[in-house]
């Protein structure tokens, strides 16, 4: 149907998987499977819940929902839990009565929430591996590939591409550290009532407080997390959502800044991303080849770093126990975020794997520059030679402002270099000159800091974490 509006992330970007954490099925099935959770652990714990009423549950965890049940249940009750609890009621007819006891809604809620962001997080760690498998692959390829650095976009001492590749994969290794952290701390809400006393939980077992405690404990158990929040009111507090969108951020800056780079490097000439056979570059103009993936990862990014305000407002403005005032904005900000960053992590390793470097137009544009590079070696050749170190200063000096007019103003090649050989107080032979123009004196340890970052940081985690294949279903980009 394209009648109505459809989110880009869901058409365009995101993959299939993402898109499923947070999809209807995954967030309504995994209500059921907290359901069940619930079930057995109060019938554990001495509740009068048959194992008749428990195997029913389990039998249709995995059946089709009924949406259309749901939307008039919603229609009429203006509750959505509510709603989905009465359809899932329909297929447990003898489970019914005992389905959400003692719970409230966030109990469905705000668990799925936590457990859909866990799932999220394994996802983009397991593209985020796949993107520094990438890039360690791309920067030993090219770790003594000498190439002109930039400050301020204006050229300076060269670097090899592999050197300048792991700047990126260092912001890449420090977001890895920031996801396995809140990976590691995040906790289910567990079950604590509407306020978050349990006072509902606390009557079913008839005031036995161990027993509170130790239905969280296998509610958690149940769905795979160590522990539940030790405290809280009837929602867990929504610092976790700034947390964690927070790391997603940290991922969009660092894909942008690479991103950025590849976008200038394209106008430079020195880096194409992959481009199909019958890719076209631009309506009007038939030659032109733009970054458009690098484009897109720093469009993406700044859609995910300008949402991290949304956790962190929603988090600044909660009143006491509980307000209704995030749910809108969460529906909206917590999977948009996750589905953005998948979709940035799947360009970066598209472009990476599947892009291009020029190192015959890098040994141009430093074939360029390198008279201005190499003027101090070849003034410290002049003094060895027994000139004076001021006087060649100042020859330099001039010559350099007179090549530099010759190439800003009247547009031709740089003379610095014809101008030092024929002044004899410089004593340059071609020998001597080829020698000191040598681009291996000017790279300095870039090519070893390369190997010996990838052999000491990089590889340790990829061997850790990843059997060294990436995922090709990563390389399917769409339009």
């Amino acid at each position: 149907m394209k009648e109505r509006y459809e989110s880009p992330l869901n058409s365009r970007y995101a993959s299939e998987k993402m898109q499923h954490i947070f999809s209807p099925d995954f967030k309504f099935k995994t209500w059921r499977k907290l359901w069940l959770a619930l079930a057995e652990s109060e019938k554990e714990l001495g509740l009068n819940i048959s194992e008749t009423q428990i195997a029913e549950i389990r039998q249709h965890l995995d059946d089709p929902i009924d949406y259309e049940l749901a939307a008039d249940y919603e229609k009429k009750l203006r509750h959505d839990v509510m709603a989905h609890l009465l359809t899932f009621g329909t297929l447990c007819p003898t489970a019914k009565p005992i389905l959400h006891l003692g719970a409230t809604s966030a109990f469905v809620g705000d668990n799925t929430d936590l457990i859909q962001m866990r799932e999220g997080l394994l996802h983009i760690r397991e593209r985020l591996l796949d993107l520094l498998a990438s890039l360690a692959d791309f920067a030993k390829a090219h770790y003594d590939v000498p190439t002109l650095a930039y400050t301020h976009f204006q050229a300076a001492q060269p670097t090899t591409v592999g050197k300048r590749a792991t700047l990126w994969i260092q912001d890449f290794l420090l977001d890895l550290e920031r996801l396995d952290f809140e990976q590691a701390h995040l906790k289910l809400l567990g079950c604590k009532g509407t306020t978050g006393t349990s006072a509902s939980f606390l009557a079913l077992f008839d005031g036995d407080q161990e027993k509170v405690r130790q239905l969280e404990q296998k509610i958690a158990q149940k769905m795979g997390f160590k522990a539940c929040m030790a405290v809280s009111g009837q929602t867990y507090t929504r610092k976790v959502d700034s947390f964690i969108l927070n790391v997603l951020s940290g991922i969009a800056q660092s894909a942008s800044k690479m991103g950025t780079d590849l976008r200038l490097l394209a106008h430079l000439k020195e880096f194409d991303e992959p481009f199909e056979s019958s890719q076209v570059g631009s309506s009007a103009m038939a030659y032109k080849r733009n970054p458009m993936r690098s484009e897109r990862i720093v469009a993406l990014a700044r859609f995910i770093i300008t949402n991290v305000q949304n956790p962190a407002i929603t988090a600044a403005t909660q009143w006491l126990e509980r307000t209704l005032d995030d749910s809108a904005n969460r529906r909206l900000a917590l999977p948009e975020t996750f589905l953005a960053t998948d979709a940035i992590l799947m360009l970066a390793i598209n472009v990476i794997r599947g892009g291009r470097i020029y190192p015959m137009v890098m040994k141009r544009h430093l074939m360029e520059e390198l008279p201005f590079i190499a003027s101090e070696n070849i003034l410290m050749h002049g003094v060895k030679m027994g000139e004076d170190r001021q006087i060649l200063h100042e020859k330099i000096r001039q010559y350099s402002v007179d090549a530099a007019h010759r190439v800003k103003e009247e547009g031709k090649e740089n003379d610095l270099l014809e101008k030092l050989k024929a002044d004899p107080s410089f004593h340059l032979n071609e020998a001597a000159l080829n020698e000191l123009l040598d681009v291996q004196r000017f790279i300095g340890c870039a090519p070893e800091q390369t190997l010996t970052f990838l052999q000491e940081q990089v590889q340790p985690i990829l061997k850790k974490h990843t059997d060294g294949t990436v995922d090709e279903a990563a390389l399917q980009i769409r339009v």
